[in-house]
């Protein structure tokens, strides 16, 4: 089946969805952003163990991750800064202000930045860890993609029934094409036979791949689309699918092995 579900678009689609959510680690973190140690004029660099802050951090495409030390791209990375209380908050937005240190985005990254205690290094002793991080992560990546689902939805963009989802892959349908194809969790394998079977019929039709999610509850959709008993979906095509499609992909990536 050619339905695409690998790994999909790295980069945030800058709609605006959820990211207040995602503040919720750093609701506390109205601290006034502190400054670079960097000489005025002086470029930032990705091998920096922290950005100057969220500014800093948007104008730089990769960062050091400081588990691994490697650079990548930020778009496959999270932000993590220390809030006034000193513990060490995720920043999945990338809106908190003060310095920011980068871990890769998955939780066996994180695991290696606690235990190489990099966070202490990277913000010279005054980051505090608590072992319930990975969780907190975890939640507010969840909580971002169902919001981002959420506003796909209060746009329009977003069917959901069996009949309805197969009538969106309707070829000659007028109207934005399908997408995202979402099954729940605990969608049977007959129903989602079908709807994949029609998905292929048009890609094969049109030669456009239509992302598959399969990794979200049906309680979760539920709530995030205000319907009970939400077991498929499609997303038509529109700039808050893509940024939920982001977020749902970088939560995934982070539950990978």
């Amino acid at each position: 089946m050619k339905v695409r579900d690998e790994a999909g678009p790295t980069g945030m689609a800058n709609d605006g969805a959820a990211g207040e959510t995602a503040d919720a680690a750093g609701a506390a973190c109205s601290a006034p952003e502190a400054a670079s140690d960097r000489p005025a004029g002086d470029a930032a660099s990705p091998e920096d163990e922290t950005d100057a802050g969220p500014a800093s951090a948007r104008r730089v495409p990769e960062r050091q991750c400081i588990a691994s030390r490697t650079v990548r791209p930020v778009a496959e990375m999270l932000r993590f800064v220390v809030a006034p209380d000193g513990r060490v908050v995720p920043d999945i937005a990338g809106r908190l202000p003060g310095r920011g240190a980068w871990v890769g985005a998955s939780r066996g990254a994180l695991a290696e930045a606690l235990k190489r205690k990099a966070f202490g290094r990277a913000f010279k002793g005054k980051g505090r860890t608590d072992p319930a991080l990975p969780e907190l992560v975890e939640q507010l990546l969840e909580k971002d993609a169902l919001a981002a689902l959420g506003l796909a939805n209060k746009a329009g963009q977003v069917v959901t029934g069996f009949m309805k989802v197969v009538e969106a892959l309707d070829t000659e349908r007028k109207g934005a094409p399908v997408h995202v194809l979402v099954h729940s969790r605990e969608a049977g394998a007959d129903g989602v036979a079908k709807i994949d079977a029609q998905a292929r019929k048009a890609l094969a039709l049109t030669g456009r791949e239509i992302a598959r999610i399969d990794s979200l509850p049906g309680v979760q959709l539920d709530l995030a689309l205000g319907r009970a008993n939400v077991v498929h979906a499609a997303l038509l095509a529109h700039p808050t699918s893509a940024g939920f499609l982001a977020r749902v992909r970088r939560l995934e990536g982070w539950r990978a092995p």
